[in-house]
C-alpha cells in the first residue's frame, strides 16, 4: 500500500477518534448551579471524561506528528508552524485535565464538610470552571485553528484532497478562530447557539474529511509553488 494512503487512513481514523473522545470528555453537570454537589455523585462519569480528554489530547498530538512529513514535502517552514501550533493545542488539553480533577476533589471536600455556606468553595469552584473553559475553548482552540489554516492551505497547494474540501477546512478554521476570539473578549458564551453555529462547520468538515480519507486516501502529491 502507498505510504501516503496509510497515513491518510490513519489520519481519518484519528479524526473520528478525536471527535468521539471530545464528545465523551464533556461534563454537563458543570453547567448546573449545584455542580459542587453533583460532581462527587458522578465520580465515575467525571473520571471517564478525564480519560477521554487525555485520549483526545493524545490523538491530537499523534495527528500533528503524522502529518508533519506530508506537509514538509510542500514547505518545511509550514510543516514546523503547523506542528508547533498543533502540539501547543494538545498540550493545553493535557493541562485542562488537571482542573477537572481539582473540581472533582473540591466537590468531594464540599460534601465532606457538610455543604457549608462559606463562599470559599463556590469561589474556588468558579475559578476552576473558568480556568477549564479557557484551557479547552481558548488556549487549546486558538493554536489548533492556526495550525488548521496552515494545514489546509498546504493541502490546496499540494492538491492531495479535493479543492472544495481544503477550502471548507480553511473557512471552518477561520470561523472557529473568530468564535474563539469572540469568546476571549467575552462577546459570546460557550453554551449559546451562535457559538455552536460558528464551530459546527469545522466539526462537520472533520467528519467528512475523515470518511473521505478512509475511503479514498490522499491523491498523489503535486506541489504548487505559485
Amino acid at each position: 500500500m502507498n505510504p501516503n494512503r496509510k497515513i491518510a487512513r490513519a489520519f481519518g481514523l484519528l479524526l473520528i477518534a478525536g471527535l468521539v473522545f471530545g464528545i465523551f470528555s464533556s461534563v454537563p453537570a458543570l453547567e448546573y448551579p449545584d455542580y459542587l454537589i453533583k460532581l462527587a455523585s458522578i465520580r465515575t462519569q467525571v473520571l471517564i471524561a478525564v480519560f477521554c480528554q487525555f485520549a483526545m489530547a493524545t490523538v491530537y498530538a499523534c495527528i500533528a506528528v503524522l502529518l508533519f512529513p506530508i506537509i514538509k514535502q510542500y514547505s518545511e517552514v509550514m510543516a514546523l508552524g503547523y506542528f508547533g501550533f498543533r502540539i501547543i493545542g494538545a498540550m493545553f488539553l493535557f493541562i485542562g485535565i488537571v482542573s477537572l480533577l481539582l473540581l472533582l476533589s473540591l466537590s468531594e471536600s464540599f460534601l465532606a464538610a457538610g455543604q457549608p455556606d462559606s463562599s470559599h468553595f463556590q469561589t474556588t469552584g468558579q475559578l476552576l470552571r473558568q480556568g477549564r473553559d479557557w484551557m479547552n475553548h481558548v488556549a487549546m482552540i486558538l493554536p489548533w485553528s492556526m495550525g488548521g489554516l496552515l494545514l489546509y492551505f498546504s493541502f490546496i497547494k499540494m492538491k492531495i484532497v479535493p479543492f472544495w474540501l481544503s477550502v471548507w477546512g480553511l473557512m471552518g478554521s477561520v470561523l472557529t478562530l473568530v468564535a474563539t476570539l469572540l469568546l476571549l473578549f467575552d462577546l459570546v458564551k460557550i453554551i449559546t447557539p451562535i457559538y455552536f453555529i460558528m464551530n459546527a462547520p469545522t466539526a462537520l468538515f472533520e467528519l467528512v474529511l475523515a470518511v473521505f480519507l478512509i475511503i479514498k486516501g490522499f491523491k498523489p502529491i503535486v506541489v504548487d509553488t505559485k
